[in-house]
């Protein structure tokens, strides 16, 4: 092929090549921004919604706090007013629960001692709710006298049952904790359990541990895993999506509470606590769970309660 001739190909190759792209639409204009994603809907500050593959269980939503209540035939039975980060909260409750029937009222049963959770009674108590919790949550509220808490009506040292309208729910004390007065309530039909601030489902245990017995926590989850049960309920939604627990929740926080107590007990015993475990603890296993860098402090100084004082 002569230098004429292989000029005229490039030549014609180059042409059609141009002319392809800027067919294509290539020109000097930048390119539009890729449009924003949409933001996440916001949830509703109340909210009530039937517990999947079951009659009559119900969860009602305060913000990031949460109840459960039970309807039947011959009532219901309602927990925890948690109306202590909105004063409405229980009285917005009170009426869904008449938006789902027209029972009254039967039972409110307190979770444990917390105000976050049981702040707000009044509205149960005026529609003919019986109180029932732990003796040691009225032993308590009797001394610090919350204008906004009712006293319990009945109180109990061990387990109690609950029968209403052909459901049972059973409320079992399994010891200290969180608190030292916490209950497991269980549905045995249903095999669904509500339980508050020690179970915390997919997240760790922050403001929740100041207060608490961390050791016996250990025991308690052990009695809890033995239990018969499928579903929990937690008192602040399950991340992500507000899910319920599983057992697995359960295990990942025994194992949480056990690694973090044997962390600071070594560093306690060298003499570190409290200010250098609490400016370098850390539990890099657990970093991406919600709630980890909140968490830290308030675990820390838990423990170093325990193993650096004793208390």
């Amino acid at each position: 092929m002569n230098r004429k001739i292989a000029s005229a190909l490039l030549l014609g190759v180059t042409s059609i090549f141009g002319a392809a792209v800027w067919s294509q639409g290539v020109s000097d204009k930048p390119a539009a921004p890729t449009p924003a994603p949409a933001p996440a809907a916001q949830r509703p500050q109340f909210e009530t919604t039937k517990v999947d593959g079951t009659e009559n269980v119900y969860i009602f939503r305060s913000g990031n706090a949460q109840s459960m209540f039970v309807v039947t035939p011959a009532g219901v039975i309602a927990t925890d007013p948690i109306s202590y980060a909105n004063p409405q909260a229980s009285t917005v409750y009170v009426s869904e629960i008449k938006k789902i029937t027209n029972q009254p009222i039967r039972y409110l049963v307190y979770s444990h001692h917390h105000f976050d959770h049981i702040a707000g009674g009044k509205p149960f108590k005026d529609v003919g709710a019986t109180i029932v919790a732990h003796q040691r949550v009225k032993d308590r509220l009797a001394v610090l006298k919350d204008p906004n808490t009712p006293l319990p009506d009945e109180t109990f040292t061990g387990n109690r049952t609950l029968q209403l309208g052909g459901t049972t729910l059973e409320l079992h004390y399994l010891g200290l904790n969180h608190s030292d007065s916490n209950l497991v309530m269980r549905l045995p039909k249903e095999r669904i359990i509500f339980t508050v601030d020690w179970v915390p489902v997919g997240s760790l245990p922050g403001r929740a541990m100041i207060d608490s017995y961390p050791l016996e926590w250990e025991e308690s989850l052990k009695k809890l895993i033995a239990m018969d049960w499928e579903r929990l309920i937690p008192g602040h939604p399950g991340a992500p999506n507000g899910r319920l627990g599983t057992k697995q929740d359960a295990q990942d926080i025994l194992a949480f509470l056990q690694e973090s107590s044997a962390a600071v007990q070594k560093e306690a015993r060298a003499g570190k606590c409290w200010d250098t475990v609490e400016k370098e603890f850390s539990m890099p296993k657990y970093a991406n769970w919600p709630g980890y860098a909140g968490a830290l402090p308030f675990v820390s100084r838990r423990y170093c309660g325990l193993w650096g004082r004793g208390t």
